[in-house]
């Protein structure tokens, strides 16, 4: 999982005044396309690090520790406020959780089947279809089936894929599409990323039962506990906030066509970490999703009207 929006208009990420100048004079040394890759590389190395993981704990299991641990960093940098919240607020709020939570069961219950390269480029799509349909543009069906073409060619796998890990999968895309929507409103109504902070606390507490319920000895294991924390860090923390500075200082239409890297660098971390190499039909494939993503982004941003001065 990752993201793609940005949680609010010039927001900060939490705490003081002076932290805030302090981070923002660091990361405006970075040029804000690094910012981008720097916070996908994050991602998906964590995730590949939470697959390694499989073995010792389950991935629901895995899914709450990061959920967790990323919600108590997020909660004590962003000390979001309480007080005067109206319904929709909170609404809203619980609605990204949720929406939070299943997206990131759903990719590591697909991860722990199917290659990671494979799950993310399928889970790609979902955002995919939102920058298609934003656009209204007849000639954007040209992505959709190019980006169709590519998943097809996944059932051409030599080994096969797993129905199940494909369908989770699936279900990931959706709840990606549903948090592109859900964080832009959502970060009208929640500042910077006390949004995100709350959302992945509702998401914790939501998934506890069921990840304690399977939660075997290996979870309480140092090694285990700490891996789960550095991937809620990895996961969450770290990308969430470098694209949200990043995308103070770049169009969403160039932040789009970055995000489009995601397949590609899970695949290329899944290699290193875990030694899953792809099939060439399956590297077609996950060419033909990104392509998609990219035009289908480029096509967006050139319709998109002027900003007005």
């Amino acid at each position: 999982m990752t993201s793609a929006e940005p949680a609010g208009e010039g927001a900060g990420v939490g705490g003081s005044g002076a932290g805030h100048s302090r981070v923002d004079a660091l990361a405006n040394r970075v040029p804000a396309v690094w910012l981008v890759i720097i916070g996908i590389v994050s991602v998906q190395f964590g995730a590949s690090i939470a697959k390694d993981l499989f073995h010792l704990v389950s991935p629901t299991t895995m899914v709450w520790l990061r959920l967790v641990s990323s919600a108590v960093v997020l909660m004590i940098i962003v000390r979001p406020r309480f007080r005067g919240r109206s319904r929709t607020d909170w609404l809203l709020v619980l609605g990204f959780g949720v929406t939070l939570l299943v997206m990131n069961w759903a990719i590591y219950q697909s991860m722990a089947r199917i290659p990671i390269g494979v799950a993310v480029t399928i889970e790609f799509l979902g955002p995919l279809a939102v920058a298609v349909i934003a656009s209204r543009r007849l000639r954007d069906l040209t992505w959709v089936l190019l980006a169709a073409a590519g998943v097809a060619l996944l059932g051409f796998t030599p080994a096969g894929l797993n129905l199940s890990g494909v369908a989770f999968a699936l279900l990931a895309g959706l709840c990606w599409a549903l948090y592109i929507l859900l964080s832009a409103r959502t970060g009208q109504r929640w500042s910077g990323l006390s949004g995100l902070a709350v959302a992945s606390t509702i998401g914790s507490v939501g998934l506890t039962p069921f990840a304690l319920a399977e939660a075997g000895p290996g979870v309480f294991q140092p090694q285990v506990l700490i891996l789960g924390v550095a991937i809620g860090l990895m996961s969450s923390v770290i990308p969430y906030s470098l694209e949200m500075l990043a995308l103070r200082r770049i169009p969403p239409g160039v932040f789009g066509i970055l995000m489009s890297l995601e397949p590609g660098v899970a695949a290329v971390a899944a290699m290193i970490l875990l030694s899953e190499f792809l099939h060439l039909t399956q590297w077609i494939a996950l060419a033909c999703v990104v392509i998609a993503s990219v035009g289908a982004t480029r096509t967006r941003t050139r319709a998109d009207p002027p900003p007005v001065d």
